[in-house]
């Protein structure tokens, strides 16, 4: 994982642990809008391989961060030895991909006939599925490829998707995850919605008015038959309300029952989930309908937050962000505090983390919740000797 709290799982855990925000006042590209967001520090720097040169714009830029921190890109070359290529799909989640490269683009059109310049490449930086084909490029891989773009719960259902594929024995091991990047279009869109805060976003806080844009890359290694050690994903729950194209229903009624299908495919009771990382994004109805679906399923007894105020909300990355979000809490013994919130919404009764804790944490469930209701839920669990 990489974003704006720094790259890879070690900068992310501690920063986590910490209770330090990674998000600032924007200042990207020549955007004028009084609001805050999560910038990932150096991508302009990344260089991709001169026969990738066509997928160059920022989208896969921050995808090949993601694939050189870590050990990930090792991770994947072992998978595929083992497995063959033909084996390891690729399943990334994305709203908005390289719409920025058609942005800049347009900055450059022939003056006479409108043209777009030549060097612009649309199907390899703006379509949504470039950066999946991006990926299936830059390993030699063979097997099924796909991009999902289901708002902000994208990446969320990428892992879904995998996993179906495994186990319907089509593949072996899947890159599963997702990645946004900041553009022009995003951050004007969500102002013009007034979805934005002018303060860094405060989820389920009292005094919540909007979101906070970030951008981020997750990445996650999916085998049929992985390290014994290694954690689980135990459960996906994956729904759609259909009440509105970018509100959620009001009582949070689908999202219960992708929370419920995760929670039944995992074999678990709700009060069997240690901590549960929300959706949140900060907008007074999102977390209002998000905090009633949860209440419902396991009243205020389960720790919960939402990490958007540290992360920012990095859209169609989300789901595979706070997937890694969540793997940390197992692995490094903490549920993170949900930041910049000195009074929780008194009118949400649920058990709202505003300190980090510490202890074993064994299971987790991680909340995406997308425009015009596309829910995903997954439970992950701790691996079988760890």
């Amino acid at each position: 994982m990489t974003s704006c709290l720094g790259r890879g799982l070690a900068a992310t855990s501690l920063a986590l642990q910490a209770g330090r925000s990674g998000l600032k006042p924007c200042d990207f590209e020549t955007v004028d809008i009084d609001t805050w967001i999560g910038e990932v520090d150096g991508v302009d720097q990344v260089h991709l391989r001169d026969d990738l040169a066509r997928f160059d714009c920022r989208n896969n830029r921050l995808a090949q961060l993601g694939l050189q921190t870590d050990d990930f890109e090792q991770g994947v070359r072992e998978a595929i030895a083992r497995y063959g290529a033909d084996r390891v799909g690729v399943f990334m989640g994305t709203s908005t991909a390289g719409i920025l490269q058609t942005e800049l683009a347009y900055r450059q059109r022939d003056p006479a006939t409108g043209g777009l310049p030549p060097s612009f490449h649309y199907a390899e930086t703006h379509n949504a599925y470039s950066v999946a084909d991006f990926l299936s490029h830059y390993f030699g891989l063979r097997g099924p490829s796909l991009a999902l773009s289901a708002a902000c719960a994208s990446s969320a259902k990428a892992f879904g998707n995998a996993a179906r594929m495994i186990e319907a024995g089509l593949i072996d091991a899947a890159i599963v995850g997702g990645v946004d990047s900041l553009c022009l279009t995003t951050l004007y869109g969500f102002r013009s919605l007034e979805l934005t805060s002018s303060q860094p976003c405060r989820p389920y806080g009292a005094d919540r008015d909007g979101i906070s844009i970030g951008e981020a890359v997750g990445l996650a290694l999916l085998q049929r038959d992985g390290p014994a050690e290694a954690p689980r994903l135990l459960g996906v729950g994956e729904s759609s309300d259909a009440h509105h194209m970018s509100t959620p229903h009001p009582e949070g009624r689908s999202a219960q029952l992708a929370i419920r299908a995760a929670l039944s495919a995992a074999g678990l009771t709700p009060f069997q989930i240690d901590y549960i990382n929300l959706h949140g994004t900060g907008t007074p109805s999102n977390d209002a309908a998000e905090g009633k679906a949860v209440g419902a399923v396991f009243g205020a007894q389960v720790p919960c937050s939402s990490t958007k105020g540290a992360t920012g909300h990095t859209l169609g990355a989300a789901g595979a962000i706070e997937a890694v979000i969540s793997l940390l809490s197992i692995r490094d013994g903490f549920m993170p505090a949900g930041l910049n919130v000195d009074r929780c919404d008194p009118a949400i009764h649920i058990d709202y983390l505003i300190k980090t804790c510490h202890g074993r944490v064994d299971h987790v469930l991680s909340n995406s919740f997308g425009f015009g209701g596309a829910n995903a839920s997954l439970v992950f669990g701790r691996g079988a000797r760890s």
